[in-house]
C-alpha cells in the first residue's frame, strides 16, 4: 500500500517519511565533491539546489548524483521517503539511500505550482529548554 501524498505546506522541519509529487522550476548545479572513500574508487559526487513545488508552496530540493540528471525545469518528479534537513536555519528537501527520486509515470503538466509560498525562505531557530 502506498503511503498518501504529501503537499509541501505540510513539511516540517527535521521530520521524514514524506512522499511528494512535484513541479522542478529551477535547477543549479553548486558542487562536484570528490569521493570521501578513495579506496572503492567512486565517482565525484554532483549536488544541485532545485527549487520544486505543488500547488501549496516551494521548497529546496537538494539532489545528489543521479538525482541531479532528473531534475530538469518544467520536469514532475516523484519523491518516496524524502526528508527535511536544516542548512543554516532554513528547510532543505532530501531524498537518501533509503528513498527513491523518479521521473512521474503520468506527468501532470498542468501542475500548478504556489511560488510565493516558499518554505526555505522561513529561518527556523533552534532553542535549548530547560525543565
Amino acid at each position: 500500500m502506498e503511503a498518501p501524498l504529501s503537499k509541501v505546506e505540510e513539511l516540517r522541519p527535521c521530520s521524514q517519511g514524506y512522499s511528494l509529487l512535484l513541479k522542478v522550476l529551477s535547477a543549479k548545479p553548486v558542487a562536484v565533491q570528490p569521493s570521501r572513500d578513495r579506496q572503492r574508487q567512486q565517482p565525484q559526487m554532483r549536488i544541485a539546489e532545485c527549487i520544486v513545488g505543488d500547488d501549496t508552496g516551494v521548497v529546496v530540493f537538494t539532489a545528489r548524483n543521479d538525482q541531479v540528471d532528473l531534475m530538469k525545469v518544467g520536469a514532475i518528479v516523484e519523491l518516496k521517503n524524502a526528508k527535511v534537513d536544516m542548512y543554516k536555519g532554513s528547510m532543505r528537501l532530501a531524498v537518501d539511500r533509503s528513498g527513491t527520486v523518479k521521473a512521474a509515470e503520468s506527468p501532470a503538466s498542468e501542475l500548478k505550482v504556489k511560488e510565493d509560498n516558499n518554505l526555505s525562505l522561513i529561518e527556523f531557530e533552534r532553542i535549548t529548554m530547560v525543565m
